[in-house]
């Protein structure tokens, strides 16, 4: 077996299950889980359709292996999509790969950069989510934990990172709208990153599926964005990587796409070949459609706006949380431990919440997640409603 397997930590919702063996709910109340970030809002009718349409049309069948780059036409509407949301021309051809979801993109696209013959870092923001920190290990690399600073609304703190370390790092995987936090990588922060990556050499994956549910007027900076306002056009060492289901309501369809510096896709698309990673032609018919939509993806986010607008007040009465800049996340301090509060709210009140410890790794003594939990709002407006009332009741009743 692949040794590296070994150093793999037990996902979060594994650690979860453990922490509620033996706990039984209180049967008084009827469950409510928002401990996972699985978008529960209807996908759109005209999406299934899409779906459906593509069955009987004549190519796009499932007697026939897809082309792993994807269509032109899946192509064109991503890069599309490109420059509707952030004023971007990009070669469809070389500056945009389809790939079946983030998750996947974000896992196989550090095999293909890390160069493991010689001593490899891959830095990511801590708290994060647990795919960077897995692909790193696999690919012989060492993750290094930058630290969130609550003090900046939860921006990484790139500063804090050894002079050392980057002189070792290929890889630096950046979250905005971020995971767990919500929070959004000012331009500010992207010229300080290009810097170093400047001085350094590495490669940048902007993890960017949450961006299309925001909660001002102006939406999320992107980082291929952010590289054009700054004069980086080429797009040099960056690739962003994008998704459908946060957007759109289809997890299920593991449909998104990567975009950027055309000779990292040019590798990518090699890696991929051999990896097998083609998206059905089905799906690609279905995600054109969406790309090419926006008026659900507008429906969709003011959902998220009132429902936030309702939720976060009650909470803030009992607990350390605001609204984010981003993403369907709320990340809520609590009084003493996450792991406690989230066991025993679960046993009194039926609610599923995610420890924040287990979305942070300890690095310099301190696990930056601990007395913090994380709640997915992906349920209807009326079921986050209840859940936050249940959690009002429970910490007023709480003893200290």
């Amino acid at each position: 077996m692949n040794p590296l397997l070994s150093r793999l930590q037990p996902y979060p919702f594994e650690r979860l299950r453990q922490l509620f063996a033996g706990v039984t709910p209180n049967p008084a109340w009827r469950p409510i889980s928002l401990g996972i970030g699985e978008p529960k809002h209807p996908t759109p009718a005209f999406i299934k359709q899409a779906l459906a349409a593509a069955m009987e049309t004549p190519g796009h069948d499932l007697a026939l292996y897809p082309p792993t780059a994807g269509t032109p036409e899946l192509r064109q509407a991503c890069a599309g999509w490109l420059r509707r949301r952030y004023g971007l021309a990009l070669d469809a051809a070389t500056q945009v790969l389809p790939v079946n979801g983030s998750r996947e993109a974000l896992f196989a696209f550090a095999q293909t950069v890390i160069d493991p013959s010689r001593p490899a870092v891959v830095v990511c923001p801590n708290p994060f989510y647990q795919i960077y920190e897995g692909a790193a290990l696999l690919a012989g690399a060492q993750p290094y934990y930058a630290p969130s600073d609550p003090a900046r609304n939860f921006a990484v703190d790139w500063d804090s990172v050894p002079e050392a370390t980057w002189a070792r790092t290929q890889l630096v995987y950046v979250c905005s709208p971020g995971n767990p936090t919500g929070a959004v990588m000012p331009l500010t922060e992207w010229e300080k990153l290009f810097a170093l990556q400047d001085r350094h050499g590495f490669v940048i994956a902007s993890d960017e599926c949450y961006s299309e549910i925001y909660f001002r007027d102006e939406p999320p900076l992107g980082g291929l964005e952010a590289a054009a306002r700054l004069g980086r056009r080429d797009f040099r060492g960056l690739v962003a990587f994008t998704s459908l289901s946060k957007r759109s309501n289809v997890p299920g369809m593991r449909s998104g796409f990567v975009a950027g510096d055309a000779q990292i896709l040019k590798q990518f698309l090699l890696y991929r070949t051999y990896h097998g990673s083609a998206m059905s032609p089905i799906v690609q018919s279905a995600s054109i459609a969406a790309w090419n939509d926006e008026q659900h993806v507008v429906d969709n986010r003011e959902q998220y706006r009132r429902k936030f607008a309702e939720v976060t007040p009650l909470l803030e009465q009992v607990l350390d949380v605001r609204l984010p800049d981003a993403s369907f996340y709320l990340w809520a301090g609590v009084r003493g431990s996450d792991t406690d509060f989230a066991r025993d709210l679960l046993a009194q009140y039926n609610v599923t919440v995610l420890p924040g410890s287990y979305l942070a790794r300890e690095a310099g003594g301190v696990n930056p997640g601990a007395g913090r939990v994380r709640m997915a709002l992906v349920a209807d407006t009326a079921e986050c409603l209840e859940a936050a009332q249940r959690i009002v009741q429970f910490v007023q009743n709480r003893k200290p």
